[in-house]
């Protein structure tokens, strides 16, 4: 159904639509929200509408690691209690959060925005790679721990990385296989993840 076709009107319509493009939402929960949006105060919907500009205006990269912040740079970067001579790299945001909950990891991070999938178009030029090997290079990290998700991609990121680093004397390890091949850090327990950041291999 389009959505000037809906029959409670074309902005209805069109909430729908906007709600089913969002991961993990079909049409009947983008139907569901949409009447709870109708159902709720004005000053609900608002306070909605307000949030999602909110966060789209004041949340951007942290200027050293790349996490997400609204400083200039992120809380972990400024927390003068982590371990500055360790870094671990992930792909995403919200691998930094999966890690962060398990307690086990007391460094600092460095967020590439993704990993290297040439079949989907992204080299390394599309990540923060070079600002990584800078970073290393400028900081005197001593440590990388290479923590991109255990898939193909994922591992052929890391791969290149430690191979760009291999006459920096930077020790690279990597997250422990308590993690199985395949999956992603973002649905890993806390257990798992804290088991595979205290058993981190050599590269």
């Amino acid at each position: 159904m389009e959505s000037s076709a809906h029959p409670f009107g074309p902005a209805v319509g069109e909430l729908i639509e906007q709600f089913s493009r969002l991961p993990g939402i079909g049409r009947k929960s983008a139907e569901r929200l949409t009447h709870y949006m109708l159902g709720c105060t004005g000053e609900d919907a608002r306070a909605l509408a307000e949030a999602i500009l909110r966060v789209k205006n004041s949340v951007h990269p942290c200027a050293v690691c790349f996490n997400l912040t609204e400083a200039e740079t992120c809380r972990i970067c400024q927390d003068p209690k982590r371990d500055r001579d360790v870094v671990c790299v992930v792909e995403h945001s919200k691998d930094v959060v999966a890690l962060e909950s398990t307690g086990a990891f007391h460094g600092l991070y460095h967020v590439l925005g993704g990993r290297i999938s040439p079949l989907e178009g992204v080299g390394p030029e599309d990540l923060t790679i070079a600002a990584l090997v800078q970073r290393i290079r400028n900081d005197g990290i001593g440590e990388l721990v290479m923590a991109t998700n255990p898939t193909l991609e994922g591992d052929g990121t890391a791969l290149f990385i430690s191979n760009l680093l291999a006459d920096d004397g930077v020790q690279m390890t990597r997250l422990a296989r308590g993690i199985a091949s395949g999956s992603v850090l973002e649905f890993a327990n806390k257990e798992m993840l804290a088991d595979a950041l205290r058993g981190r291999q050599g590269f």
